[in-house]
């Protein structure tokens, strides 16, 4: 054998399992957590503590009252900071420069001029409906709104409506594909924890994502036939705009010329090519023999981060090089990609911590044990839990890694199958869709970009959210059913 080879594995072999000092009782331990998960809701909600530092500090905490040895806490730590990184953090960065990528070019718009041009402008709510599931997938939820306001501002001045005619339902889809499609931070961090197939996830999760999109046009329209106030400050920017302003004039390149807009079909190509590479892994490798060569090929090929670094190049080529940007403007976007998603992964991390500590302090298999007791599927409670921490906190994001964390365990000793696994990620991320109210910055985004009054926005988005959460996790358990979840 390989002498370092040896020395790694003889070096493995001495690392203790780290097992807390006194065992205590399921009661307690069911305290314990319940205590901790209030202490986060209380530096969360009421003194604004940001949530990275509030995950870990109850990280810490439960690990100490749980009679973990203090000479191994922060041992836990690092395994839950190395276990949940390593299989996310690459993911959610090249998920990020992609969407940059896409936004800068102006690949937004050209998607929206061309889905409005098709469809005309009395299916605008339709066509912008549509951009925002295109739109979704490789945008952060908060940017993708942000980007695509001034097309909603345009569009509802020309009709002399409130932008939220137009603006609510493509919300609605964005935020769904937001919370349950990967390469978005929760979900994946989700799967990272359970150890996930992210190329099924993908999978179930557009496929639902698809009635959905039908459900949030549906719903809003019903909704839309109340007129609602429109704030002065939004008033004042639509007053302001004028018809020029829905013409995109394209960026600046090489020798700052202004260069026109990426066609759709690029910009639908970008956006699907690393959907379709990691679908077409994830048949082969559940299709060709293990043994084989080609399943190594289709599982190199469909791995997440490959096809993501692949996407990336893509638009380096398709995108910058084409239209003539320098190395300098590039590297600026890809960094300019990076700085915002920081925070979310430092949750992500902390959110890996805290499941770690509740594995080894035994909390998750105290829990495990009491759910199995109540007689309710995995699933369900999942979805419950998901969409409790969500309206107490308002973070879809904390609410997905907190209850992975919480439910670790249970899905570790379920002896689940890789579709079950990808089901149960799923349903907790639609239950982070619902109830989005006061608490959740993307509800003060739609408020204050489409000139809603707190009420107003009460009365819509945090209904629609919620609604399309209900029917997600619907569309979800038929999924469970399909899979064989109520056999398991």
């Amino acid at each position: 054998m390989n002498p370092l080879i040896n020395s790694l594995m003889v070096r493995a072999a001495d690392v203790p399992v780290i097992k807390p000092a006194v065992e205590l009782g399921t009661p307690l331990l069911l305290t314990i957590a319940a205590i901790g998960i209030a202490i986060l809701l209380v530096m969360i909600i009421r003194f604004k503590i940001q949530a990275f530092v509030a995950l870990l500090t109850v990280s810490i905490l439960v690990a100490v009252a749980s009679t973990i040895p203090l000479k191994d806490v922060f041992t836990v730590v690092a395994t839950g900071v190395g276990g949940t990184m390593g299989k996310v953090a690459l993911l959610i960065a090249l998920g990020a420069i992609l969407g940059r990528m896409i936004e800068v070019s102006g690949g937004v718009q050209s998607l929206a001029d061309h889905f409005t041009a098709k469809l005309g402008a009395k299916r605008v709510a339709v066509a912008l409906t549509g951009v925002g599931f295109l739109v979704a997938i490789p945008v952060f939820f908060e940017v993708g709104v942000i980007v695509l306001v001034p097309i909603v501002y345009a569009f509802a001045k020309i009709a002399n409506v409130h932008p939220i005619k137009f603006g609510l339902p493509m919300a609605g889809i964005m935020l769904a594909i937001h919370v349950a499609v990967p390469p978005h931070p929760g979900i994946v961090a989700g799967a990272g924890v359970f150890g996930a197939d992210i190329g099924l996830i993908t999978l179930i999760s557009l496929i639902i994502c698809v009635p959905l999109g039908f459900l949030s046009y549906w719903v809003a329209s019903i909704m839309n036939r109340k007129d609602y106030e429109l704030l002065p400050g939004v008033k004042a920017q639509l007053d302001e705009f004028g018809s020029k302003d829905i013409i995109h004039e394209g960026h600046e390149g090489k020798d700052h010329h202004v260069v026109a807009p990426p066609r759709p079909g690029l910009i639908i190509f970008l956006i699907a090519a690393p959907i379709v590479q990691i679908l077409v892994g994830t048949v082969g490798t559940l299709t060709i023999d293990k043994q084989s060569y080609w399943y190594g090929v289709a599982a190199f090929v469909g791995n997440p981060f490959f096809a993501l670094l692949v996407a990336v190049a893509l638009s380096f080529f398709l995108l910058a090089v084409r239209r003539q940007w320098s190395l300098r403007e590039t590297g600026e976007i890809f960094e300019g990609a990076l700085p915002p998603i920081a925070s979310i992964l430092m949750v992500v991390a902390a959110g890996g911590v805290f499941g770690e500590v509740l594995r080894t302090s035994g909390i998750g298999a105290a829990l495990s044990e009491t759910l199995d007791q109540l007689g309710l599927p995995l699933i369900v409670l999942g979805f419950i839990i998901s969409l409790a921490l969500r309206a107490a906190q308002g973070s879809a994001t904390v609410a997905i890694v907190t209850t992975a964390g919480l439910l670790t365990s249970a899905v570790t000793a379920g002896g689940y199958t890789p579709a079950q696994t990808a089901v149960i990620v799923i349903a907790i991320g639609f239950g982070a869709l619902g109830l989005s109210h006061v608490t959740d910055a993307g509800f003060w985004t739609v408020v204050r970009y489409y000139g809603l009054t707190v009420s107003d926005g009460l009365k819509t988005w945090t209904v629609l959210t919620t609604i399309l959460g209900l029917a997600g996790f619907a569309l979800t358990f038929v999924a469970w059913i399909l899979v064989g979840g109520l056999s398991a």
